[in-house]
């Protein structure tokens, strides 16, 4: 269950607790959608316990478009890393 909470001073921060899958990202999309173009965002990740694959690579699209991930655990951040290099394959 993904909890989300949203507070704005001068950029928008969603702050975001529980998990993220992928059942949440279009919710995550359309309140991204309603804000102002004109504001930044940011996603607290502060309270992230578990994130699937789905909401990795959301999280690397939305850092792609701007969005600013802010207290990013570790093991997301080598995540999203690993997510937005590109495949290799070996020659056999």
């Amino acid at each position: 269950m993904l909890r989300i909470q949203r507070k704005a001073n001068g950029k928008v921060i969603f702050t975001l607790s529980g998990r993220i899958e992928a059942e949440d990202i279009d919710e995550l999309r359309r309140l991204f959608e309603l804000e102002d173009i004109s504001r930044k965002i940011a996603l607290d990740l502060r309270d992230v316990t578990l994130v699937d694959r789905d909401g990795v690579k959301f999280l690397a699209v939305c850092e792609v478009n701007g969005i600013q991930l802010e207290n990013c655990p570790a093991y997301i951040r080598e995540w999203i890393g690993r997510e937005s290099r590109p495949t290799t394959r070996r020659k056999q």
